[in-house]
Parts: structure tokens; sequence; C-alpha cells
């Protein structure tokens, strides 16, 4: 007589093993459980969730604030005087800790979906450790360095929230939560158009003019900045006009440069290197001839878009010199195009401290340009302005009421473009004051500005925005209401009906009219909706012994 050893079976649970190795490294069946959760684990548990929600915001941060990488680079520079390309590494280490946060965030969901017991690594909790407290000194870091940058998200939600409701509330469905924070989560969904604020849900009727186009240092990204190639390239792409820093030489020539020293934008270490960190208002114009002002920019490449000019323009990129005001204002003229200058003092033991407008206003009067033409942003000796030039369009930097800039005599405002709501601008256009902000070099944060009615717009990117012809996307009230309502109904519907179908057999039993309550028919029943985790752990504890006895389940 044969005698069978007792038998433990199991099945094969690859996704299984993967899922809890991957979080735990707990590779092998034993090192399972279905035991609730220690009060530990549920604490690196909620820190993960919180460095998920906080690396979002900050990925997401740093995406759309593309448009001010350049403005970025820049503030480093002016930190370290060096130029380097800082959003790289930023970018990139950031991508990297959200997706390696994300894995660990869907697998520690996973985990509560199998019935399986958390218990997070003891790496995994040096690397969550290890991302959050990068992600709060980079946070803090940019409060305090760039915190005006912050409101980006908020415009950039203004140009995206009604679709991104959308997707939520098509998306949320999925979600496996308690009953109760998922009613109340999706009805928040449901209602949270009523707090949507987008200046393109607007009836195209009222839609204002195009915003003009002024080519900041001219084109800076199809050639090297404050150079009359930049203007050149800035004009030819038919834009309003362009923008330019003024500062006044030893000798009292008037040309552009935005930085203070020319260490950046020109070979300065090598020509003159005893005097490459002297204030660039201290060089003869003669001197800062013999500069070159084009080589930088195919060495550093500052935005990424050398690779894709074609020969014959790198040729003429490398022979690039500063330029002086009277050039560009030449330029401007030959185009029948508007400037906005805005003016550097120079240095108190300057020769032309003092004489720093002067020497700029006769350069303008020389040139023949219109005086209409011309913006004039210095608030300094504004009131002798006005009197030598009174067709300059007075422009200032300062928010102010509209009495105050009238008595001023300012007609535009130069601002930041998260410095003015949409109640400003219709009480600036009401007004009849101007606006201009400042740097637009993103197609959706063009789009939102120009449904905001936003007179004109001063960008790095010229040949990205004239490509837009109409606001990316425009809707009226009704229109977007009615695809709130349509998403929300079929959201409902969809709801409704994975609820039905995950409770079949339980609404299939109480509508087939068994009144009666026959064990035997209760005990088939509740067999046939045991979850198939019930019966795993049941045939892991099925033992096989005497006569071998095979069941399908």
């Amino acid at each position: 007589m044969v005698r069978h050893q007792p038998l433990q079976v199991y099945e094969r649970q690859l996704c299984l093993s993967c899922l809890t190795g991957i979080y735990g490294c707990r590779w092998k069946r034993y090192q399972r459980s279905h035991d609730d959760t220690t009060k530990w684990e549920c604490l690196w548990s909620f820190i993960l969730f919180c460095t998920f929600c906080l690396l979002l915001v900050w990925f997401y941060f740093w995406l759309v604030a593309h448009n001010d990488y350049n403005e970025f680079n820049w503030f480093l520079y002016n930190t370290s005087g060096e130029w380097s390309d800082g959003t790289v590494p930023i970018v990139a280490t950031t991508a990297a800790g959200f997706a390696y946060i994300t894995l660990l965030t869907a697998l520690a969901l996973c985990h509560i979906a199998a019935g399986q017991q958390l218990n997070l690594h003891w790496l995994h909790k040096i690397g969550v450790t290890a991302a959050l407290l990068t992600t709060i000194v980079g946070v803090i870091s940019v409060s305090q360095m760039w915190g005006e940058e912050w409101d980006v998200i908020r415009m950039s939600l203004q140009a995206t929230g009604p679709f991104l409701h959308i997707a939520a509330v098509v998306l949320f469905r999925f979600q496996v939560l308690l009953v109760l924070i998922y009613l109340f989560v999706l009805l928040t969904l449901y209602l949270v158009p009523l707090s949507i604020t987008s200046p393109c849900i607007m009836e195209r009727n009222l839609l204002k003019r195009r915003p003009q186009i002024f080519g900041y240092q001219g084109a800076p990204m199809l050639a090297p900045e404050n150079t009359a190639l930049s203007f050149q390239r800035a004009l030819s792409l038919n834009i309003s006009g362009l923008e330019a820093h003024v500062t006044v030489s030893f000798d009292g020539v008037p040309f552009l440069m935005r930085d203070r020293t020319l260490r950046r934008t020109t070979n300065v270490q090598k020509v003159f290197p005893e005097q490459q960190l002297d204030d660039a208002s201290f060089f003869n114009w003669t001197d800062l001839l013999r500069l070159n002002a084009g080589q930088w920019f195919l060495r550093d490449d500052p935005f990424w878009t050398v690779q894709s000019l074609p020969t014959k323009d790198l040729r003429q990129i490398r022979n690039q010199s500063v330029c002086s005001l009277e050039r560009m204002l030449h330029l401007a003229v030959s185009s029948d195009s508007s400037v906005l200058l805005t003016l550097r003092r120079p240095p108190p033991d300057h020769p032309h401290h003092h004489s720093w407008i002067n020497d700029t206003l006769d350069t303008i009067r020389l040139s023949g340009i219109p005086q209409h033409a011309v913006m004039w942003v210095e608030d300094r000796d504004r009131q002798l302005v006005r009197r030598v030039a009174p067709g300059f369009q007075q422009t200032s930097t300062k928010k102010q009421p509209a009495p105050a800039l009238h008595q001023q005599g300012v007609s535009r405002l130069l601002l930041r473009y998260n410095q003015l709501s949409g109640q400003d601008l219709r009480w600036f256009s009401s007004s009849n004051i101007s606006t201009t902000v400042y740097r637009v070099n993103e197609l959706w944060l063009y789009s939102l500005l120009w449904c905001a009615g936003v007179t004109s717009v001063s960008s790095e990117a010229p040949h990205i925005l004239r490509k837009l012809h109409s606001p990316s996307w425009l809707m009226s009230p009704e229109q977007y209401g009615l695809i709130w309502i349509t998403a929300d109904l079929v959201s409902f519907a969809l709801v409704l009906a994975i609820f039905i179908f995950q409770n079949f057999h339980m609404i299939r039993w109480r509508m087939s009219g068994m009144h009666s309550y026959n064990p035997e028919q209760i005990m088939l029943s509740a067999a046939v909706r045991r979850s198939s985790r019930e019966v795993n752990i049941m045939k892991e504890k099925l033992i096989f012994s005497g006569k071998c006895v095979c069941e399908k389940e």
C-alpha cells in the first residue's frame, strides 16, 4: 500500500513576486504577508505620497517655466559670473526623481489593491528621503531667488484648466478609493468648473487684436543678442519693433549691452584680459569694435538652436561685433518699426554719468526715427525728456493707478507677464494705457495673453510667436458649459455602469426572487462571489493526503 506524503500546492505568482520584490525586496512567497501594515510603514507610505505630490508640482513648474529658462540662466550668471545652462541638470534630475517616486507610489497602490502588507525597502526609504529633501531645498532656493516665477503655474492652469478638468473626470472613475472619499472627490471634480476662470472662455467677437511682438535684443535664438544680425533677423519676421538695453561708452557713444561686463557676450578675456571685469561703459567705442560678439553664441549655444542654423548664418555669426544704438535705430527706420529702450546709467566715476540721457536723446534725434516710434522707459528726468521729445511714448515699469500714470505723462506699461490680471488689463485699456509684457516665448502663454487683451509682448522667440495667427483655443461660455455638463454626465454613466458590472452577482441574486434562506443556495452564491485572493489562500493551505483528488476551481 502506497502512502502519499502531504503536499502543498502553490500557484505561480510572477506579477505579485515582482510587485513585492521591487517595492520591498520580498521575492519569496514566505516573505509576503496579508497582515495589516504597521504604523511605521504607514508613516513611510504617507511620506512617499507627500513626496510624490511635491515632486509633481516641482516637475510641472519646470515644464511650464520653459518660457523663462534663459532668464533663470541669466540670474545664475549674475550670481556666479560664469555662463552655463543651469536648467539642464535641474530638469534632468527632477524628471528622474519624479519617475522613481511615481514608480514607488504606483507599486504602493498595487500593494493595497492586492491586499499585500506594505514594507518599503530601506534603500527606497533613503531614495525617498533624498528626493524629498532635495525638492524642498530646490523649492526654497527658487522662492528666494526667483519667487515671482511661481505665478507661471497659475497662468498655465488658466490655459489648460478646462482640459485638465475633463481629463480628471474621465480618469478618476478608475481609481480604487473608499466610497465616501471617492464620491466626495468625484463631486468636487464635477463642480470644479465653477471656479475655473480662463481669458480664453469668451465670445469670439470680444477677442481683441493680436498683440504686437517686440524682439527682445533682436532674435537672440537665431543670432547673438544685441548684434546687428540679431536685429536684422527679427525685423525680417515683420514684427512690430525691437527692445534693447542701452548704455554709454567711455567716449559717449550709446551702444547695446544687457550685462554689466563684456565677459559673457564678447571675447574681452582674450583682447583685454586686464579689463575683463570692468564695467562695459568704461571701454571706448573703438575698443568695443575690436571685440567679437558672435563666437560666444556658437560656443555656448544658449538656446540650443545653433545646430538648426544654416552654414551661411554660422559664418555671419562668427563675425559679429558690438552694435551701437545708432545702427539699431537705422535698421528700425528702414523697416518702419518701433523701438523700446531701457537705459542703464554709467557708474558715478564715468565721464558721462550726468549726461547719459542727453547723449542717448541726441543719438535718437540724429537717427531720423519718428518720435512716436520710440518707447522711453527710463524714469529719471522724465519731464526733461517730455520737453525735448514730446512725441515719445512714455513707458513705465511701475504698476500704478491710471490717474497717477496720466499725471506723469505715461501712456504705456512694461511689466512682467505675471504682474497683470484680467481686471488690471480692463482698467488700463479703459484708461487708454497700453500694456507690454515680457518675456513671452511660449505659444500657450502668447495665446493666453492674447485672449486677456494685452497690447504687445516682448519676446526672445519672435520667430515662434509669429506663427500663431489665432489663439490656441477659444470657446464661448455656453460651449464650455455644454462640454462640462456632457463630460460629467458621461463620467457618471460610466461610474454607474462599472458599479453595476462589479456587483452584478449580488444584484442578480437580489432580483432573482430568492426569498427563502436556503443554506445550500447561500453557500453556493457566496462561493461564486468569493474573491480570487481568498481562493488562492485556500489553495495554498490545501493538503492532499491519502488518495489524490483533482479539483478545478
